[in-house]
């Protein structure tokens, strides 16, 4: 398999008092802690969802 694009985001923010499909989408890019890091495959719906949160999260790296 050729390699994926991936990167990293991190969860700055709390999520109380967010909307809900706010959280689904923090959740669904694998965050549950403040700080915590996850390294996720970088595609259409993952950049997405990123963008929908990127008020509470950051984007960490991005690698090849």
């Amino acid at each position: 398999m050729a390699n994926k694009k991936m990167f990293k985001v991190r969860l700055d923010k709390s999520l109380i008092g967010r909307l809900p499909n706010h959280r689904k989408s923090v959740r669904g890019l694998g965050l549950r802690k403040i700080g915590q890091v996850v390294e996720v495959e970088d595609t259409a719906a993952t950049r997405g969802m990123y963008k929908q949160v990127a008020y509470m999260v950051s984007l960490v790296e991005e690698s090849q």
